[in-house]
């Protein structure tokens, strides 16, 4: 297999330990890996895309998202509602689903991932309807081409012990356990460039025990896989973590253990000072989902305090039953604003969100060695950006695409490989795909 030149790119964002912005630069990219970065690059025999007219970064990570509910976006009940509502509305519709139903959801959430620039996902799957598996998702991925890590989510408290979800979306704990050990020792590849890692994944504070979160983590360390769970997310969370625990989300992950480099929690909309230094302290990664947290009146992360801080942050779209999409490019872009909204204007620049969308989402997901930045001896995720159109138009800084866009990619390489090219999906029938979810979409409705 020839060796591909990305030649002549307007600008190269690399996210390099020093931050560089290349004009008129090439990327080399020999089988998976990047092997040269630079302007004039040489490469006889290699195979040459033109990069003229477009911004090179590397690949967008996602840090949270829930697949599954790309079936139910725009739910006219949960379109008003704040989290616990929001929850209550929905449970009794993701419990009539399937497992084709989340297989097919997944596809399309990572088909939409992709499109926006994405290379690398987490998702955080933690309801289990219709005999539905977590390897069900894992298809998905190999059919879009999109690199995964995968959470085995949990629920365990259901409404008849006091938790949010019907007690028809719950499992036993040492059910749940016995499982997580089953998909790590079945699917999880902790090897450089790795295709695809499995985490553990309670769901949150309140729909499961304290002992099945202690235990969880447990069997994470010995197992060497990441940890991720919801904490902190809007004011009722954390009124229900001084009701039930006698302390705020931060103590109690704490003292649960949740806490280090092998930890990321989604949200944490409502951390306060003291948080944050446990968080910068331990090296805990935050999941910052800005579009969700304004859809549901969450409020604004801390962004600004946690960055300062040292906490290391990525951005993640959220399930799209709540925020209703999954493109990535708007989510940096928001991330920019609400910062700006809550500090000032001078708060964050377009490129350190697309660095917390880049290098700083790799880096919560435990990647930062091998994914995030376009360096030579990292894996070949990349994504040209077309700002010779409408979007970018006038642009004097074609590479602040918080600013002037586009948020649709041109062209998406993962692992060396193709997997957009001029804005459409090279693996997959995106219309075929779409068609799919539809069908699923009417008998979901008709079961509900």
């Amino acid at each position: 297999m020839a060796d591909l030149l990305i030649q002549n790119a307007d600008a190269l964002v690399t996210m390099d330990q020093t931050r560089r912005v290349l004009r008129g630069a090439d990327v080399l990219i020999r089988g998976n890996l990047i092997v040269g970065v630079g302007v004039g690059l040489q490469a006889p025999g290699a195979d040459i895309l033109n990069a003229a007219g477009c911004v090179v970064t590397p690949g967008l990570v996602n840090t949270h998202h829930h697949m599954y509910q790309t079936l139910t976006r725009a739910v006219p009940a949960a379109q008003d509602a704040s989290l616990f509502g929001w929850l209550q509305t929905l449970y009794p519709i993701w419990a009539q689903m399937n497992a084709q139903d989340v297989e097919v959801a997944t596809s399309v959430a990572m088909a939409e991932l992709a499109l926006s620039g994405c290379t690398l996902t987490s998702d955080h799957l933690y309801l289990f309807p219709g005999g539905t598996r977590l390897e069900d998702t894992f298809a998905a991925a190999a059919d879009i081409g999109i690199r995964f890590h995968a959470t085995r989510g949990a629920m365990s408290i259901g409404e008849s012990a006091g938790g949010l979800p019907p007690d028809s979306l719950v499992e036993a704990e040492p059910a749940i356990l016995e499982d997580m050990i089953r998909v790590i020792d079945g699917w999880h590849d902790a090897s450089f460039g790795a295709m695809l890692r499995v985490g553990v994944a309670p769901c949150s504070p309140f729909s499961v025990s304290r002992e099945l979160m202690r235990d969880a983590a447990v069997l994470a360390r010995d197992k060497g896989v990441m940890m991720h769970t919801h904490l902190a997310e809007n004011d009722e969370d954390v009124a229900y973590s001084l009701e039930k625990f006698g302390c705020r989300p931060g103590e109690y992950a704490q003292d649960l253990g949740w806490v280090g480099d092998d930890v990321w929690h989604a949200h944490c909309v409502k951390l306060d000072g003291a948080e944050i230094d446990l968080f910068a302290h331990t090296r805990t990664g935050v999941a910052h989902c800005p579009c969700s947290n304004c859809r549901l009146a969450s409020g604004i992360a801390p962004v600004r305090a946690m960055r300062d801080a040292g906490v290391p942050v990525g951005l993640g779209v959220d399930g799209s039953a709540s925020n209703d999409r999954g493109n990535l490019m708007a989510e940096t872009r928001q991330a920019m604003l609400l910062q700006r909204v809550s500090q000032g204007p001078g708060a964050m620049s377009a490129m350190e969100a697309l660095e917390i969308a880049t290098l700083g989402g790799a880096q919560v997901l435990g990647r930062g060695d091998d994914c995030g930045s376009i360096e030579v001896g990292k894996c070949a995720d990349l994504v040209l950006w077309d700002v010779s159109d409408i979007e970018s138009a006038g642009s004097w800084d074609p590479a602040a695409l918080a600013l002037a866009g586009p948020d649709r990619a041109r062209d998406v390489f993962v692992n060396g490989q193709l997997i957009v090219n001029d804005g459409q999906l090279v693996r997959v029938d995106q219309r075929g795909l779409a068609a799919r979810q539809t069908a699923n979409l009417h008998a979901l409705m008709d079961r509900v």
